[in-house]
Formats: structure tokens, C-alpha cells, sequence
């Protein structure tokens, strides 16, 4: 079997932010405070490294289309929108946290930072459902744009 690169890549990243922010929860747990600064911004730019292969791979080459059995591609369809939502509210949410931390506002930092870790533990494990089923599973099928991908056609 032959992974796609770029898409192996990307997914490898957003595991890896996950890994990291949930070491960055220990870490503060634990009190420790610089180490889970450093490693919740060592989270955020593998979230964005992911981000950047992604878009790049969205804009230059397009999405691939789900390539598995008809009867389950709208179980599919349905669980990638919930993941697109999931990634995008997480994202949003990590960038408060992350701004709430640089400017020193604990209080509200502490607030969101579990809802924060916990969207973004679902997103991770999405994707990897996702890359899973596009990848792993099943073949991918057409290499098109976002929305083709999306409603097919």
C-alpha cells in the first residue's frame, strides 16, 4: 500500500499537536508552568504546519473525494462536516486560548483552555478517521476541488 505523501504528512502534525497539548495539560497540572507554555506553542505550530500543508495541498493540487462504497459515502460526508466544523471551531478556540495565555489573562485562560484541549483531541482523532478512510480503508477517489470533494460530482 502506498500512502499519499502530503496527506500523511499533514495528519502526522495534528496528531502530534494533540500529543503536545495533552502533555501541556500535565504539565500545568503539575505546575510547571514555562514547560507548558513552550509545549503548548510547540502544539500550535504543529497545528500549523498542518494547516499550511493542508491549504497548500487544498489550493495547488485539491481534495480527494471519498473512494469507498456508495451506500456509506453519506455516513462519510456527514462525519467529515462534523470534522470540518470541529477543526474550525477548535482552531478559533486555540487562537483565544493561546492569546488569552501571551497576555497574561489566566483567569480566562484557565476557562477555556480543557474546552479548548478537549475540541482539539476530537478534531485529531477525526482526522485521523478521516485520512483513514480516504487513505486506508478505501482508495481515494478523485483528486478535485473542496467542494466537488465535498457533494461529489
Amino acid at each position: 500500500m502506498s500512502l499519499p505523501v502530503l496527506p500523511t504528512i499533514s495528519t502526522f502534525f495534528i496528531v502530534l499537536s494533540a500529543i503536545l497539548v495533552a502533555i501541556g495539560w500535565v504539565l500545568v497540572s503539575q505546575r510547571k508552568i514555562e514547560a507548558h507554555k513552550k509545549t503548548m506553542i510547540a502544539a500550535a505550530i504543529s497545528a500549523l504546519i498542518f494547516f499550511i500543508i493542508y491549504a497548500s495541498r487544498t489550493i495547488f493540487i485539491g481534495n480527494t473525494a471519498f473512494g469507498g462504497p456508495d451506500d456509506i459515502k453519506i455516513y462519510y460526508t456527514v462525519f467529515l462536516i462534523f470534522h470540518i466544523v470541529l477543526a474550525t471551531t477548535g482552531a478559533v478556540f486555540g487562537i483565544v486560548t493561546i492569546v488569552l495565555g501571551f497576555k497574561n489573562n489566566i483567569a480566562r485562560h484557565r476557562k477555556i483552555g480543557p474546552i479548548t484541549s478537549i475540541i482539539w483531541f476530537f478534531v485529531a482523532i477525526t482526522g485521523v478517521a478521516v485520512y483513514l478512510l480516504l487513505y486506508v480503508f478505501y482508495s481515494g477517489g478523485e483528486t478535485t476541488s473542496v467542494i466537488k470533494a465535498i457533494i461529489g460530482g
